[in-house]
């Protein structure tokens, strides 16, 4: 017998199968992970097939030397899927496969956690003769007791307990009286028992929605698009559908956008489902990650939640895929390979028959789209919950307010909502994307900005330690006592971020209790749980932070949302500007009035005339997008083109721009004879928008393709030239999540 194996190498070279002899002590499995010898190393690979006969020579063929696990590692719709993935975003096969996988995998760099238990052997009825027996030792005669009821304890249970547990422990096992014996022990990410409350009446439209989603799991269909206001209970649709697909024998994937919304998902489905569910994101620890994992894989889990890498759940007959959220972009992957979480999603479904849920308050330009072409069916829920009506918007004009004399963080009307509310007894939450406490540091001598010394990008002052950091490379430096460029004193931090915010809310309403959620306060693992669950039980008034607070959370005590700086989004250099603009004010201002409370916003603007914010004023989503929808064909940007982008990274721009020029020399002169060549609306090399990131200089060959069958000719032989040698690490990026 004979193996096809991808090697775990991620190079171009040797992105092929090569074949080994099966030795016939090992049981070999397609999807299994294998140890085989690789010139004149050993290196871990995937076993793609197996076969009867080797196509040349069998004895130049060499054995796998071991199998890694005793089962396959990867499922085989999986496995297709990689092949897809590696066709799509133009990828080593074996970089495809290591998505399947939690990373720590690769390379054995986490293993199997293992308790050391005792159990007592001695018949219950026997019990009292055999401590009457030990006399002379009081400690064997505290551990038969502790034992006494047949069952395997911890021994790290059990060291607390006794002075010495090790003596009377061997003395014990060494006379068959007690066994001492090692047992799996899963590392759980889970935070305490969760009560089931009982099923809510559904709403008229939640009924609606799962009677054409549930026949779905049975005759697959196209992806639905459920699109339904914030408050409307897109969750609970969540919930029953799940339930229908346990009841079926079949799994459920669930993909939420921010690691922030995970344990109140996390919560609610526990609630209904116990010790089913799984979850899978990036704060997990190494171990917790792979025994989430192996339950998933074994069957112990059916259900997943969890953020984008979670569409690679080994879920075996997936009955369902939801998309939580399906407009945020951190379901694009910014590495390397760069999928698409929904896309995968809707293949996986296609792939495995599974029904596929998109939901969103605020769809993405692209999906609604979808549904209007007639590819995906279009689900809506326009009301909320017992029909509590949405909340009543202000637009605030910050031009008019800075006229009025106002040149503080909050407009009179925000100020007086705030005090309103607190006075009430309510809570607020106030939105602002941008953390730190400065979005700069300049000289108002010489105008001179202080940048990292390795990102072309300005640093942020933080006020808590007193340090100017980059947010790209983490860079961290002391605030100067003078500008370094003409060392006069007049050296300020300028701008606002979340962090002077939340100086100014504490000296505005002390005692009212401020908590900040932002990458800053975030970073400790369960933190963002830790956080909600304050806000929640209400140790704080006023919440505020930046997107991660903009989307999915649930506090019914929230009356008030202000969004600081509305605008910060729509100057991004970014043709979704506006798109995610409009889809965060909606977000953020969907937290307020979920209770029986009604709810309020306010929204600064310096561009309160901006069709983005008008809408979202309005709660207008179609109005939004037929503007934008018509905006994105005159100026042919996605979803009626393709963007791409070879970017090029060195030590100096000198390189990373001549790099960009021979990449885009070699495309014009190799399709400009061709009618390809008509597929590119424009090409064109220069700098990035951010110059320098890590002490990387960086280009670009910046890219618009047109939608059409060829284009992925040319995409396949773009990835080739990726792979070329030039004078600068080359990348090409299809549709990247970020421009910058």
């Amino acid at each position: 017998m004979y193996a096809e194996i991808i090697v775990d190498i991620a190079s171009e070279q040797v992105d092929r199968v090569f074949t080994y002899r099966v030795p016939d002590t090992l049981e070999i499995l397609p999807g299994m992970r294998v140890r085989v010898p690789f010139g004149l190393r050993e290196k871990e690979g995937f076993v793609i097939r197996l076969k009867e006969t080797a196509d040349y020579d069998e004895s130049k063929i060499k054995p796998i030397l071991a199998s890694l696990e005793p089962y396959p590692a990867l499922l085989p719709e999986l496995m297709e899927l990689a092949w897809e993935i590696r066709a799509k975003c133009h990828c080593p096969l074996c970089e495809a496969l290591r998505l399947m996988l939690p990373a720590e995998m690769r390379g054995g760099r986490v293993k199997v956690k293992t308790r050391e238990y005792a159990q007592l052997l001695i018949p219950p009825e026997r019990i009292e003769e055999a401590i009457s027996a030990q006399k002379r030792s009081k400690t064997r005669q505290l551990l038969i007791r502790l034992l006494s009821d047949g069952q395997p304890h911890p021994l790290d249970e059990l060291r607390p307990l006794m002075r010495d547990l090790r003596t009377p422990l061997a003395y014990l096992a060494e006379r068959e009286m007690v066994r001492v014996f090692e047992k799996e022990s899963l590392r759980a990410p889970y935070y305490g028992r969760v009560d089931a409350p009982p099923d809510p009446e559904l709403t008229p439209e939640q009924a609606e929605a799962l009677s054409e989603l549930i026949p779905a799991l049975n005759h697959p269909q196209k992806p639905f698009l459920l699109q339904g206001v914030t408050g409307s209970g897109k969750t609970e649709v969540y919930i029953r559908l799940v339930r229908e697909a346990m009841r079926q024998g079949k799994g459920a994937v669930i993909l939420v956008p921010e690691i922030v919304l995970t344990p109140q998902m996390i919560t609610w489905f526990r609630s209904r489902f116990g010790d089913t569910m799984a979850v899978l994101h990036s704060r997990l620890s190494a171990g917790e990650r792979f025994d989430e994992w192996r339950r998933i894989r074994m069957g112990d889990a059916r259900i997943v939640i969890g953020a984008r890498s979670a569409v690679f759940a080994p879920v075996e007959k997936l009955g369902v895929v939801i998309v939580d959220e399906e407009h945020e972009q951190t379901y694009l992957s910014d590495r390397f390979p760069q999928y698409d979480a929904r896309e995968i999603a809707v293949s996986r479904g296609k792939r495995e028959g599974a029904a596929v849920l998109l939901a969103s308050a605020t769809p993405s330009v692209y999906s609604y789209a979808m549904t209007r072409r007639g590819d995906y069916t279009l689900l809506e829920m326009p009301h909320r919950v017992l029909n509590r009506p949405l909340p009543i918007v202000h637009l605030v004009d910050m031009r008019q307010e800075l006229r009025m004399g106002n040149h503080g963080m909050f407009s009179g009307l925000l100020q007086q909502k705030l005090e309103e509310c607190i006075a009430g007894g309510h809570q607020a939450m106030l939105f602002i994307n941008r953390r730190g406490y400065a979005s700069s540091v300049n000289c108002r001598k010489c105008g001179e900005t202080i940048k990292c010394s390795r990102c072309d990008v300005s640093m942020t002052y933080h006020s808590f330690d007193q340090t100017l950091r980059c947010h790209y490379c983490g860079e961290i430096r002391p605030m100067p006592k003078q500008c370094p460029a003409c060392q006069s004193p007049y050296i300020k931090p300028m701008g606002i971020g979340t962090q002077k915010v939340e100086e100014e809310l504490n000296r505005r309403f002390p005692g009212a209790g401020v908590i900040r959620m932002d990458v800053d306060t975030t970073s400790e693992k369960n933190a963002h749980f830790k956080l909600v669950d304050r806000f929640r039980a209400g140790q704080a008034k006023i919440l505020l932070g930046t997107q991660m607070i903009a989307k999915g959370l649930d506090f019914p005590q929230v009356t008030l949302v202000g969004a600081v700086m509305a605008d910060l989004t729509l100057n991004f250099p970014d043709y979704r500007s506006a798109e995610r603009t409009y889809q965060l004010l909606v977000q953020v201002a969907g937290r307020a009035g979920r209770g029986e409370q009604p709810g309020e916003v306010v929204i600064q603007t310096y561009q309160p005339d901006h069709y983005a914010i008008r809408s979202a004023a309005r709660q207008d989503y179609r109005a939004y997008f037929n503007q934008e929808f018509e905006r994105r064909r005159n100026d042919l940007y996605p979803p009626f083109t393709m963007m791409a982008r070879f970017l090029c990274e060195a030590k100096d721009m000198s390189a990373a721009l001549g790099a960009a020029e021979i990449v885009k020399n070699r495309i014009v002169e190799e399709f400009s004879p061709s009618p390809l060549y008509r597929r590119i609306l424009f090409i064109r090399a220069d700098e990035a928008p951010i110059t320098r990131i890590q002490d990387k200089a960086r280009a670009q060959v910046l890219m618009k393709l047109l939608n059409h069958p060829d284009t992925d000719r040319l995409l396949r032989r773009f990835q080739e030239m990726a792979g070329e040698e030039y004078p600068a690490k080359v990348q090409l990026e299809i549709n990247p999540a970020s421009l910058a």
